[in-house]
C-alpha cells in the first residue's frame, strides 16, 4: 500500500481466527510489521461468540462460499463503521491481497459495509494486478512472516493440510 501511496491506519479485526492463540499470534505479526514501519494499528475486539452468532447455520458451508461472504460483510462493516468513527473517509483491505479468496466476494462486501454506513467508501482496488501479489510475496519472505495453512476460522481448519486443534 506504502508503494501505491496509501498511507493506511491498520484496523485488526479478526473475530473469526480460531483458536484465540492463532489469533494473538497474527496480531503480533501484524503490530510487529506496522512498527516497523511507523504505522497505526488499532486492534478490534476479540469476540468470536459474536461473530459465530452472526455465521451461525453457515458452518458446513465450502470455502468460498457464503459463510465466507458473510465473514466479509461482518468484519469490513465493522471496519466501515472504524473509518467513520475515525473521521477516515475510504477504507480497504488486505483480503483483497490473498489468492485464496474470492475477490468477487471481498468486492461484494466491501461495497455493501460502504453502503451501511454514510460518509465512508471502500477502496475496491484489485491489490493482486500489477505486480502487487509478488510484492505481498516477497515482503512475506522478506520479514520471515508467520504463514498460516488455514484461513483462521475453526471451519477452514477442518480442511487444511496440517493444522492440528
Amino acid at each position: 500500500m506504502l508503494n501505491n501511496d496509501v498511507r493506511p491506519t491498520i484496523f485488526y479485526c479478526n473475530p473469526n481466527i480460531y483458536p484465540q492463540e492463532e489469533y494473538e499470534i497474527r496480531k503480533q505479526e501484524i503490530t510487529r510489521y506496522a512498527k516497523q514501519l511507523g504505522l497505526e494499528i488499532i486492534d478490534d475486539d476479540y469476540n468470536h461468540e459474536a461473530w459465530l452468532d452472526y455465521i451461525k447455520g453457515l458452518e458446513t458451508e465450502p470455502e468460498r462460499g457464503s459463510r465466507c461472504l458473510e465473514c466479509f460483510k461482518y468484519r469490513l462493516l465493522r471496519s466501515a463503521k472504524k473509518c467513520k468513527e475515525l473521521g477516515l473517509e475510504e477504507f480497504t483491505t488486505t483480503l483483497a491481497s490473498s489468492r485464496w479468496k474470492s475477490l468477487e466476494q471481498i468486492m461484494e462486501a466491501g461495497m455493501w459495509a460502504a453502503d451501511q454506513v454514510s460518509g465512508v467508501s471502500f477502496d475496491a482496488r484489485n491489490w493482486r494486478k500489477g505486480g502487487l501479489q509478488e510484492r505481498r510475496n516477497q515482503l512475506l519472505k522478506e520479514n520471515g512472516f508467520y504463514n498460516q495453512r488455514y484461513c483462521g476460522c475453526e471451519f477452514s481448519m477442518l480442511n487444511a493440510p496440517n493444522v492440528q486443534d
